[in-house]
């Protein structure tokens, strides 16, 4: 076995072997990588991408001491569209060297990983793949409402089960244009109010003038008419001259 692949697979274990993003349009996505120093030496490493503006690398340069590991953190910035067929050829590349021991971030230099500084340097290429984020829950039209599919409330159910924890909706918030607005009971009580007779009521003895008064009228009316008639008759008896 040569010394270059012995290096190789002693110096660094990469894991995951790709960086995989959930892509969504206009969202940031992020995915961590893990490296672990499997030799006795302190191990300085960096990160390089094709496409720098693109992404975010935290830390893009360290230093993992005898069996430690260290994650770094890859953010790609939101994107306006997803590339043709969500595919993307992007590509990262992970360099790394034995350093002295007791080495710190701050030893750490550009030089350290020139192909032309004397140095063995390790390098891996990652590629990048892009994943669509889980589908949300279907909402079927029921009676004109939007209702979610039997089969995800029933895996929502189960999940509940699992937990022990049911997330109960907020109690609904009366809105401020709203507040006027009648409760069913009040509502009855309009209703009982718009249904009562609104004309005067008089007791039995008021009834009896009020009658009384009615019937006079109404005889004294009865006098004028035959008293009228008695005159027009007169007047188309009289002779004609």
């Amino acid at each position: 076995m040569s010394t270059s692949k012995v290096m190789s697979t002693e110096i660094l274990e990469i894991q995951p072997q790709e960086l995989k993003f959930t892509f969504e349009v206009k969202k940031q996505s992020s995915c961590s990588i893990r490296l672990g120093n499997n030799s006795d030496q302190y191990v300085a490493f960096k990160v390089k991408t094709t496409s720098p503006k693109k992404y975010c690398v935290r830390p893009n340069i360290g230093i993992i001491k005898p069996k430690m590991t260290c994650d770094f953190t890859v953010t790609m910035q939101a994107q306006r569209a997803a590339p043709p067929d969500m595919q993307c050829k992007d590509k990262f590349l992970i360099q790394s060297t034995v350093v002295p021991f007791g080495s710190t971030e701050e030893d750490i230099t550009s030089d350290m990983f020139a192909k032309d500084s004397g140095k063995y340097i390790v390098e891996k290429k990652l590629r990048v793949i892009l994943t669509v984020p889980p589908p949300s829950p279907i909402l079927l039209p029921i009676n004109g409402v939007l209702k979610q599919d039997p089969s995800c409330e029933a895996s929502m159910q189960k999940d509940i089960v699992r937990s022990g924890v049911e997330n109960i909706p907020p109690p609904q918030r009366v809105d401020e244009d709203v507040k006027g607005i009648e409760t069913a009971e009040e509502m009855d009580e309009l209703r009982a109010v718009d249904f009562v007779d609104s004309r005067p009521v008089y007791n039995v003895e008021e009834l009896k003038v009020v009658k009384n008064d009615v019937e006079l009228n109404l005889a004294k009316d009865f006098e004028d008419l035959k008293l009228k008639l008695n005159l027009t008759d007169s007047t188309l008896r009289e002779p004609r001259m």
